[in-house]
């Protein structure tokens, strides 16, 4: 498997995965719904999203990966955000990630984060904040198993669910806790 940043070369690789999402009515279908409805827009969206001044006030740049299995199935997608605004380090933190619902339960969710963080570190950041609904106990355990602590809970101010909040130090990556 590997990660690449989105790119039209795997468009129907992508909306497959998109179909998966929303057929399955999973809560991150809504997303997925709109790269169905228009690829073309959803990929010049994410190309502008990499560019500080293109973005409005309040975002910050970010790139989205794809992981990509050998056959060409888009197992899931991972975005990283290059900074945060006291928003996002308070609910949704410098990585998201999700993995096609069809995908689930086979280590897919840690492989993806490992090669994230990996990107993070290459762009530079040293540590990184990531978040989950305390309910999610298997992405925990996916942060977790890639060197993730737990740095206590917050109240979503747009849901009212907790939510977990976690460090991952970049330094660490190649000293053995990334995806072991």
């Amino acid at each position: 498997m590997r990660l690449v940043e989105a790119t039209a070369e795997y468009r129907d690789a992508f909306l497959d995965m998109a179909c998966d999402f929303v057929q399955a009515c999973n809560v991150r279908g809504e997303r997925y719904a709109h790269a169905l409805a228009d690829f073309d827009g959803f990929l010049a969206r994410l190309k502008r999203g990499r560019d500080a001044s293109q973005l409005p006030p309040g975002r910050v740049p970010g790139v989205e990966f794809w992981l990509i299995a050998e056959a060409g199935l888009i197992i899931g997608t991972g975005r990283l955000r290059l900074s945060l605004t006291p928003q996002l380090e308070r609910e949704a933190g410098h990585i998201g990630y999700d993995i096609r619902p069809s995908q689930r339960r086979r280590g897919h969710g840690t492989l993806l984060l490992k090669l994230l963080l990996e990107q993070a570190q290459n762009y530079g950041l040293s540590c990184v904040l990531l978040t989950c609904d305390t309910v999610n106990l298997a992405s925990a355990r996916i942060i977790e198993k890639n060197g993730g602590v737990y740095a206590g809970q917050v109240t979503s101010e747009e849901s009212g669910e907790l939510i977990s909040r976690y460090w991952i130090e970049l330094v660490n990556l190649h000293q053995g806790h990334a995806g072991t």
